[in-house]
């Protein structure tokens, strides 16, 4: 059997939430990856149900629960090394946001307590910060200040998952194959400000969901161990919206424009063109949203790569049939 990052020879047990998620499927396939003849983990992925395609993937054992009543999550954590939770809700009302995401995680933790599971990752966002431009900043260099139901309850959550001795990541925009928000947000928000917006001047903490998955389970299975706390874990060079609308022209997923416009103009062009996309929006996805995020990647030992421009373009075909659609 091999030898596991705890220790001992059995494999690693790793309880996994979100697994049918855009990030937790990528996290899940980065963890069987980590199996060799032996067996290095075995991972228990909590779902609502138990999605029929994938109930027979070696490696995985699939079980019913629902992190909103605790009681399916009686004893879920009893045996494991490794909890790493990733469901969330990203939109809804205040009681819908705060029923997955602030009592959920606490039940979640709760479990984790209980049985004394030795790593917790949680996964939470940059956007817990509020409306920026945010240049640089450090974890907290700010006050964070979330305006939307799934920010202020998954910025709530945060404390439940420090108090079971979590490691929190907040990523900024995730990017690559499953992202439904970030890429078809840009793709509206151009054809409804037909520009270079500011010149394309913001810089943006970016990250690739497989990359982000690498260093979610470096943390959570890798031989070093981060300490409890909070990280940023976007790739530590900031991108310029310019180089990214760039980037997915080049890759025929936006389509190209040619002038600049100042901000304002953006503006007055967006509020009269009604859409799905929030002026708040229109500005994280625009303006300076940045944070320092080198030290994680060194934390968990994990290489960041080649960065989430490089990655773009092995999602670029998943992103063009997307937005045909």
């Amino acid at each position: 059997m091999t030898t596991t990052a705890f220790g001992g020879v059995r494999p690693v047990r790793v309880v996994l939430t979100g697994a049918t998620g855009f990030v937790g499927s990528a996290v899940l396939r980065r963890l069987l990856d980590r199996n060799g003849p032996d067996g290095e983990v075995v991972v228990h992925a909590l779902v609502r149900s138990v999605p029929p395609d994938t109930a027979e993937r070696p490696g995985v054992r699939w079980q019913t629960a629902d992190i909103t009543d605790p009681r399916s999550l009686d004893g879920i954590a009893r045996g494991a090394d490794v909890l790493i939770h990733l469901a969330s809700r990203v939109s809804g009302d205040e009681a819908a946001c705060t029923a997955v995401n602030t009592w959920g995680t606490q039940a979640l933790m709760a479990e984790a307590r209980r049985f004394g599971v030795r790593r917790v990752v949680h996964l939470s966002t940059a956007a817990v910060y509020g409306p920026g431009p945010h240049r640089g900043i450090d974890v907290d260099e700010i006050t964070p200040a979330p305006v939307s139901p799934a920010s202020r309850s998954r910025l709530a959550a945060e404390e439940a998952a420090l108090a079971a001795g979590a490691v929190v990541l907040r990523p900024g925009l995730v990017l690559g194959t499953g992202d439904r928000w970030v890429v078809p947000a840009l793709a509206e928000l151009l054809d409804r400000v037909p520009a270079r917006w500011d010149g394309g001047r913001g810089l943006l903490s970016l990250v690739d969901v497989d990359d982000l998955a690498r260093l979610i389970v470096s943390v959570a299975c890798g031989p070093a161990e981060v300490p409890p706390g909070t990280h940023h874990a976007s790739h530590p060079v900031p991108v310029s919206n310019r180089d990214l609308m760039k980037r997915l022209t080049d890759l025929g997923v936006l389509r190209t424009v040619a002038e600049d416009w100042p901000w304002q103009e953006c503006l007055r062009r967006l509020r009269e063109t009604p859409g799905q996309v929030s002026e708040r929006q229109f500005a994280l996805l625009a303006q300076d949203h940045w944070y320092r995020s080198e030290e994680i990647w060194r934390a968990a030992d994990c290489p960041e790569g080649a960065g989430p421009l490089t990655r773009l373009a092995a999602a670029a075909a998943w992103y063009r049939d997307q937005l045909s659609s």
